[in-house]
């Protein structure tokens, strides 16, 4: 297996010297948050500009897409049914994510038109100048970078200025300030009634304990009726359950909160809570991932999570010193490396 780039590197520019004008970046990928946080955070990590082309190809598409090349054109297109050809033609690199963005990028692979693939393409490695990978995938060769973290764009300038806007929002709430992220049932997870009572009489605890205040965002994938439950129980403690209306406190509770506590549906949010400062506990759901569990067992060995076992401390969010992790721009800068941008 390939060694995950931990360390830090140079900047991609000299200070004071005049940057080349940026690469321009067809991304493509399915639409989900996930999927465009970690295509775009990528994109912006590089420097590179690129806007993201929601695709969704049919099983006949991505047959007809390994096939010759005389057969790709017409299942080249956007879920709006607008080609992508044209935007590749004019982009001097391809940024493709999962597998189904993985068979549109590798069939508009060029000379001179790199295709750099995010997460496990479930093709052929070799169809891609560089696949860019966690660890937890489980994947090697000459041309794949692994890190422990998901690509995301939280940098520490972005973490400032979510931190500058949001903590005169936070001020008058009593410290320590406990945030959680929820998100939603997926294919292997499940997050219900069941599952936000659970959570949220843990948060309750917490502040009970702890004293200070509570603030909970969600997800378009959390379940209304979940939702309902996770509120009563929040707002019984004097806390806020962020109602969908106005900005979005996600990314001003990761740079503000004392304690963060996530779900462990997805991957993307809690590389995106351990790039922030506080601790970040893991909420475990009903279900099974093997990927997912090697993903938190080593952010666990790192000492950056705690999962919440229920047989050992299910109900404690006491801090612990920690240091962020994020390993996108050792992974930015080694793909600059290697496609010589």
């Amino acid at each position: 297996m390939v060694d995950p780039l931990y360390a830090q590197t140079e900047p991609f520019f000299e200070s004071g010297a005049d940057p080349t004008p940026p690469a321009q970046a067809l991304v493509v990928g399915e639409d989900f948050a996930g999927m465009r946080s970690q295509a775009l955070g990528l994109v912006e990590r590089a420097g590179w500009q690129g806007a993201f082309r929601a695709i969704h190809p049919t099983r006949v598409a991505r047959l007809a897409l390994r096939g010759p090349a005389l057969w790709h054109r017409p299942f080249l297109q956007d879920t709006q049914g607008v080609p992508l050809m044209p935007a590749a033609q004019a982009a001097q690199a391809v940024v493709s994510i999962g597998g189904k963005g993985g068979a549109i990028g590798a069939a508009l692979r060029s000379a001179g038109r790199p295709v750099v693939q995010i997460q496990n393409p479930r093709l052929p490695l070799r169809y891609f100048d560089l696949v860019i990978a966690c660890v937890h995938d489980e994947i090697s060769g000459p041309n794949v970078l692994l890190g422990r973290t998901a690509l995301h764009g939280l940098t520490p300038e972005v973490l400032a200025q979510a931190r500058a806007e949001w903590a005169p929002r936070f001020a008058h709430l009593p410290r320590p300030l406990i945030a959680g992220l929820v998100g939603g049932s997926n294919g292997r997870f499940t997050l219900g009634e069941g599952e936000a009572a659970r959570l949220g009489v843990i948060l309750a605890k917490a502040v009970g304990k702890q004293g200070g205040s509570l603030f909970v965002t969600t997800s378009r994938r959390t379940d209304p009726k979940a939702q309902v439950v996770l509120t009563d129980l929040v707002e019984a403690v004097g806390g806020t359950v962020w109602d969908g209306e106005g900005d979005n406190p996600y990314r001003g509770l990761i740079a503000c909160a004392d304690h963060v506590v996530v779900t462990t549906d997805s991957v993307s949010m809690i590389s995106e809570a351990v790039a922030g400062q506080a601790p970040v506990s893991v909420f475990p759901l009903p279900g099974k991932s093997r990927r997912i569990a090697c993903f938190t067992d080593v952010l666990e060995q790192a000492g950056r999570v705690r999962m919440l076992h229920p047989l050992s401390g299910f109900e404690k969010l006491d801090p612990w010193p920690v240091e962020p992790l994020d390993d996108t721009p050792a992974i930015a800068a080694e793909m600059h490396r290697r496609l010589g941008f």
